[in-house]
């Protein structure tokens, strides 16, 4: 079975950052994408800079997934952006419920993916491929694992095609949570979401915020390299690489690259994997 390769950015703030970016894609081109995705930010406020990179992936002749999240937005505000994407011949769209800006107190016609993704495929039927968000490690807001299934089959009743999660470092977790959804009797692909490991206090800051589990023999090691950046990097890529030969194992249909806007660590990954 062939192992898909995809990669994810966030549309880049400067020129500086948008020309980096271009160099960054023109690197991972060379483990040949099934897509890149481009993120959108909270309330849809990278809106402009998401279509800008989308558009450019498009023309280089890749195959682009712009994310597209509901909280926020109006039906006719997101009818317009799909309407222009399926003009510019855009397939495939990562749709998510998103969060509310600091300071924003309308949630916008919408309160969760599910609806978003019913939305899309009353407008456009089947032209998007649908992708939507899963949690091995349950939503931060989820009530309990079960609520948090319950939420995930929504979206795929409602139409969702596939699905990538959100990072994790336990391949247990996966595991289990694919045997849940299969319980129900959800049958799209799950695709896990992998995050290279370039600094630990960042990621750490990461896995705090979006409820991910950085398992403990991983934070006290990586913590014993006190600043040596060359030891936390080895051992970052020794163990997402090790995380992703047992995913495989485990079946996975693809990995899910958060790039973070970087290609060496995502690349040496899919090397050692014999993916390229």
């Amino acid at each position: 079975m062939t192992t898909e390769i995809s990669f994810e950015f966030f549309p880049p703030q400067s020129t500086d950052g948008i020309d980096k970016l271009r160099v960054v894609r023109g690197k991972l081109a060379a483990a040949k994408p099934t897509f890149f995705s481009v993120t959108y930010g909270a309330g849809g406020s990278t809106r402009e800079r998401t279509f800008d990179v989308v558009m450019e992936i498009a023309a280089e002749g890749h195959a682009a997934a712009p994310h597209l999240s509901c909280i926020g937005s109006t039906r006719d505000g997101l009818r317009e952006i799909l309407d222009t994407y399926r003009a510019q011949g855009i397939r495939r769209i990562v749709a998510l419920r998103g969060d509310l800006p600091s300071g924003m107190a309308d949630a916008g016609e919408f309160r969760y993916a599910n609806e978003l993704v019913e939305f899309i495929r009353q407008e456009t039927g089947d032209t998007f491929r649908i992708e939507v968000a899963a949690y091995p490690e349950w939503h931060p807001q989820a009530k309990s694992p079960r609520d948090d299934l319950r939420a995930f089959k929504r979206k795929v009743d409602a139409g969702a095609d596939s699905a990538i999660t959100q990072f994790f470092y336990n391949a247990d977790a996966y595991a289990h949570f694919v045997a849940e959804a299969r319980a129900l009797d959800i049958t799209i692909p799950i695709v896990p979401g992998i995050m290279p490991i370039g600094s630990f206090s960042k990621l750490a800051r990461f896995a705090d915020s979006s409820g991910a589990e950085i398992p403990r023999w991983m934070r006290k090691k990586f913590e014993s390299f006190g600043d040596d950046a060359d030891s936390i990097r080895a051992f970052g890529l020794d163990v997402v690489t090790e995380l992703c030969e047992r995913l495989i194992a485990l079946g996975a249909p693809g990995l899910h690259f958060y790039t973070l806007n970087q290609s060496i660590l995502s690349l040496e990954i899919v090397r050692r994997l014999k993916l390229m």
